[in-house]
């Protein structure tokens, strides 16, 4: 991971502190973010802008509610593909967008944890 996959000091700002809050948003973006990515990878597959960009979007808002820049940024990348009406690519960037799923999930479990104690 070259960047931060949350940026916690701006993601505990935004909470102003709340540790509950924190985990509370982190617990309904894992929820949704499963969903949303199946549907994204959907829309990909039939090609269908529209789909893509409002998905997109969507993830692209919830990463930077908690903070999450990198994935942030792909999800924006693909919003702006959806715009543009092209998805060449998109495969790609729904394979970055796993990775740093991935990695985000590993960087929430840590954080829990931490958080716990």
């Amino acid at each position: 991971m070259s960047e931060e996959t949350i940026d916690l000091a701006e993601f505990m700002e935004r909470v102003q502190d709340d540790k509950e809050l924190l985990l509370e948003l982190l617990d309904i973006f894992m929820e949704d973010f499963q969903e949303k990515r199946r549907q994204l990878g959907d829309a990909i597959e039939k090609n269908d802008v529209e789909q893509v960009k409002s998905i997109a979007h969507s993830l692209k808002g919830a990463s930077g509610n908690i903070s999450a820049k990198p994935l942030r940024q792909t999800c924006l990348k693909l919003e702006e593909m959806g715009k543009e009406g092209k998805l060449d690519g998109g495969q790609e960037l729904l394979v970055t967008i796993d990775q740093q799923f991935q990695d985000l999930v590993k960087r929430i479990e840590t954080l829990k944890e931490e958080l716990s104690s």
